[in-house]
């Protein structure tokens, strides 16, 4: 397992951190996903041969979320 922390711009509620959390949590190949409202951003834990950095940031971004690279 890997992890990473990617930044989430653009939540403003514990909504928005259960949404982006629950978007995370369903990709394959994550293990596990917290998500900080306070730091804008979205620890993950994952493994590296089922799903990408990109595929991470794609699924917030679907999410309606900004997830700009560091």
């Amino acid at each position: 397992m890997s992890e990473v922390t990617i930044k989430v711009e653009g939540m403003s509620c514990g909504g928005c951190v259960k949404n982006v959390t629950g978007v995370l949590k369903a990709l394959a190949g994550v293990d596990d996903a917290q998500v900080s409202l306070e730091n804008a951003s979205a620890t993950v834990r994952y493994d590296p041969a089922q799903v990408s950095v990109e595929a991470l940031r794609a699924a917030v971004e679907n999410a309606g979320f900004d997830s700009p690279q560091s």
